[in-house]
């Protein structure tokens, strides 16, 4: 007993004379931030850090990005898409996994106890092959317990960088909730779109109904040619046959809705309506900033922590790995004896495995874990570049947007004056039917385009949302300590 106590003392010893340098210390890779967005400039955009006006106890709900939009109905299948949603179900249980690993990394830092009760009949016989009839029979129940100290830290580094995984897990979850909130608010408002086209469409046919009727009524009473008749069903039948086609876009996002909240599209419907003019403030705060309120950014920064602790699990293999060892039980050859004292049996003892040779493996597994962590590390600068672009460009487009639509709404007020001229005149004689129908189609022309350009600005909002993080913070990883926790 002597012996090992001085035998585990010089390793211990040893151990922390050594241990403490195996791993690199982690240290956050630096990225690329402006002072401030050179886009900035759209009436719905503030340079504010807050989702929304903070109240007591309202932390939770600064997440709820989409109720700033002030539509109910999205609200409500908003609400939906966290319970039923798969993508974001199966980011969960990829969670759970990455947690368990981390309670079966934190379980090597205890012994390990088996037992393995047995009873045995033998008979014995002589090396020339003659049984000396002797049959007897064992009992025993032995029980085995070994430790590995984690003297070089290899459990650490390993429990270390499953925490870290765990965290990227929990962020990828975030990002995985918050492209499916996006798609359902792009989807959403893409269909209330069509629902106003729906809307203009059903008007002008109306119209040009109208229009054909009575012209039909001019050409009975000889007062229009046939020609102009040809004219009025031709642009009442190409406008029915754009009403009708707008129902391909609305059905196949009314069934990517049905998808994102998880019911299936053939029991799944939204009634038309018209679409809420939606311009909420959006908050952008400073570039720097979003590298705490993205969470693929986040799960990238996590990634890098992750390769940085598997370097320090690769050095451990140049140290001796300790074992420490006891075996006690009972063995008997009388059942009735079996668990008397003088059957006891016992072993403890210490042991000690070290490569010595190994062509070099364990130096090129570390210079591989190392190269994995460099290249995690321009993935994480890649990711934040790429998150600014997102940002820049959404700002950019809002910023446009605002005066595009200004703009086409002048042309629709234009265009509409012009076909009020060009009904007059056709009325009094001065002009052909042509001239109406040609500023009836720049004024349907001018209309669709004044809806689309406001729904890709709500789009635009909801993109820029999405790729400020939609309020979330990396304040929410929980800690390692949370982590090993059941949830």
């Amino acid at each position: 007993m002597r012996k090992l106590r001085g035998f585990l003392a010089a390793v211990i010893g040893f151990a922390l004379l050594t241990g403490c340098a195996l791993g690199p210390k982690y240290t956050k890779p630096t990225a690329p931030a402006a002072p401030e967005y050179k886009e900035l400039g759209a009436s719905n955009v503030t340079s504010s850090t807050d989702w929304k006006s903070a109240e007591p106890g309202d932390a939770a709900a600064r997440g709820k990005w989409w109720e700033s939009f002030h539509d109910p109905q999205l609200n409500a299948l908003e609400e939906k898409l966290d319970v039923s949603n798969q993508n974001v179900a199966a980011a969960a249980a990829n969670v759970a996994a990455a947690r368990a690993l981390i309670r079966e990394g934190r379980a090597q830092y205890f012994p390990t106890v088996t037992t393995n009760p047995g009873i045995a009949n033998s008979r014995l016989s002589t090396g020339l092959g003659q049984s000396i009839g002797v049959t007897y029979s064992t009992f025993a129940l032995p029980f085995q317990a070994s430790w590995e100290p984690d003297l070089w830290g290899r459990v650490r580094y390993t429990t270390k960088a499953n925490a870290y995984a765990a965290q990227a897990s929990i962020a990828d979850l975030e990002s995985v909730r918050l492209s499916a909130r996006a798609d359902l608010a792009a989807d959403y408002y893409e269909l209330r779109a069509q629902d106003d086209l729906k809307r203009l469409l059903d008007s002008t046919v109306s119209a040009y109904q109208e229009a054909l009727d009575l012209n039909r009524d001019l050409y009975r009473a000889g007062l229009a040619t046939d020609e102009t008749v040809a004219q009025a069903q031709s642009q009442l039948e190409t406008a029915q046959a754009q009403d009708t086609n707008l129902g391909v876009l609305r059905a196949q996002c009314e069934h990517a809705i049905a998808v994102l909240i998880g019911q299936s599209p053939s029991s799944f419907s939204i009634s038309p309506e018209a679409v809420r003019e939606a311009s909420p403030v959006i908050p952008v705060g400073l570039p720097s900033q979003l590298l705490e309120r993205r969470p693929d950014i986040a799960a990238a920064e996590r990634a890098v922590a992750q390769a940085n602790a598997q370097v320090g699990v690769a050095r451990t293999a140049f140290f001796p790995t300790v074992t420490l060892s006891a075996n006690a039980g009972f063995e008997t050859l009388s059942a009735a004896k079996w668990l008397t004292w003088p059957a006891r049996i016992w072993s403890v003892g210490p042991s000690l495995a070290q490569t010595i040779f190994d062509a070099g493996l364990r130096k090129a597994t570390v210079e591989q874990v190392r190269a994995t962590y460099d290249q995690t590390v321009a993935n994480y600068r890649q990711t934040v570049l790429t998150a600014f672009q997102q940002v820049e460009d959404n700002l950019a487009t809002l910023k446009v947007l605002a005066q595009v639509i200004e703009q086409q709404d002048s042309a629709v007020e234009s265009t509409a004056r012009s076909l009020r001229e060009a009904e007059v005149r056709y009325r009094a004689g001065l002009d052909p039917y042509l001239n109406v129908i040609t500023a009836e189609t720049a004024l349907l022309n001018n209309q669709q385009a004044a809806v689309n350009f406001r729904e890709q600005r709500i789009l635009a909002c909801v993109q820029l949302i999405k790729a400020l993080g939609g309020g979330w913070d990396v304040s929410r990883l929980p800690s390692e300590k949370e982590l090993a926790t059941r949830p």
